[in-house]
C-alpha cells in the first residue's frame, strides 16, 4: 500500500532550492499595550517544490498568522519571505495572489455568489490578464469549463448558468478549489478549507484536493484542525505551538505518524502548559 508521503514529492526535488522560504519572521500584535501578543520570534520555514505540508496546532499557535503573513494579508515585523527564489516582502496581497492561490475556510470567500458558475470560471480564467472593453465571458470556452467540472462528480457541469450562491457549501468549496488552480500558481494555500463543511462534503473536498495537487504537481500548504486529514494527506507534517514547530516530520517518519501520535503530543503540550485535555 502506498504511504501518504510517497505520492507527492519526487527525489529529484530534494536538493533544489525551496519553493517557499520564511526566514527570521517576527510578529507581535498590539505591541506595547496590555493586549500585546507575541506570535513569532525568529520563525523559520522552508517548503520544497512539490511538497504537501499539513499544519496542525491549537488555537493561537500561529497557523493563521503564518498564512496571512505569507499571503500578504498582514505584514511581518521582521524577517524575509521568498517564493521561487524571489523576495516578496514588498508585494501587496493582490500582487502575491498572482502566484499564490488560497482557499479559505468560508466557501463564500473563494467565489462570487451573484455570478453564475460560468461567469466565475471566466473571471478566474482571465486572472493576470488585462480587463479591456470586451465581453467578460468567452462562451467558446464553456465546453472546456464543463470538462473541468465533470471530474468533480458533483453535477456542476450541468449547472453552468446557476448562480454560485445557490450551491451547497461542499459544491461551492470544490468550485473555489478548481477556480484557485485554473491558472498556474507557485503555491496553493488551504486555509482550513473543510472546517465549515459537513463530514461527507469534507471527504469529497479532500479527495478532490488530493487529485488536483497530484495532477498539477502543486506545492501545497494546508492548515487543518482535522487530525485525520493531517495524517492521511501530505508528504510532511508540522505541528505549531506558541509560534514554534514542535513536530516536523517527513519521509518514512511522516508515513509512520498516526492520529494517536498527534493526540499524545497535544496532551504533552497541554500538561506542560498546566492544562488538562
Amino acid at each position: 500500500m502506498e504511504k501518504p508521503a510517497d505520492k507527492y514529492i519526487a527525489d529529484k526535488y530534494i536538493n533544489e532550492n525551496p519553493m517557499v522560504r520564511m526566514a527570521g519572521i517576527h510578529k507581535t500584535f498590539n505591541r506595547d499595550s496590555v493586549n500585546e501578543r507575541i506570535v513569532f520570534t525568529d520563525f523559520n520555514l522552508s517548503i520544497r517544490r512539490g511538497e504537501f505540508l499539513s499544519v496542525v496546532g491549537s488555537n493561537g499557535s500561529g497557523k493563521t498568522t503564518m498564512l496571512n503573513i505569507l499571503c500578504g494579508t498582514i505584514p511581518q515585523d521582521g524577517g524575509a519571505i521568498e517564493v521561487s527564489g524571489a523576495n516578496i516582502d514588498r508585494l501587496k496581497e493582490f500582487e502575491r495572489a498572482k502566484f499564490i492561490g488560497r482557499v479559505f475556510q468560508d466557501p463564500s470567500k473563494g467565489t462570487c455568489a451573484s455570478l453564475t458558475i460560468l461567469e466565475n470560471m471566466a473571471l478566474a480564467d482571465n486572472k493576470g490578464r488585462p480587463y479591456l472593453l470586451g465581453r467578460g465571458v468567452n462562451r467558446s470556452r464553456a465546453g472546456e469549463y464543463r470538462a473541468m467540472l465533470e471530474p468533480l462528480g458533483l453535477g456542476l457541469e450541468n449547472q453552468m448558468h446557476v448562480t454560485v450562491g445557490s450551491l451547497s457549501g461542499g459544491q461551492r468549496q470544490a468550485l473555489a478549489l478548481l477556480i484557485c488552480t485554473m491558472t498556474p500558481i507557485d503555491l496553493l494555500i488551504l486555509d482550513e478549507h473543510t472546517a465549515s463543511l459537513d463530514p461527507r462534503s469534507s471527504e469529497t473536498v479532500m479527495a478532490l484536493t488530493e487529485r488536483v495537487v497530484l495532477d498539477k504537481k502543486l506545492t501545497t500548504l494546508m492548515v487543518t484542525h482535522n487530525l485525520r486529514f493531517a495524517v492521511d494527506y501530505g508528504s510532511r507534517l508540522l505541528m505549531l505551538h506558541q509560534g514554534v514547530p514542535v513536530v516536523d516530520v517527513s519521509g518514512a517518519e511522516r508515513s509512520a505518524y498516526s492520529v494517536d501520535d498527534l493526540l499524545r503530543k497535544f496532551n504533552e503540550i497541554s500538561i506542560a502548559d498546566g492544562n488538562g485535555i
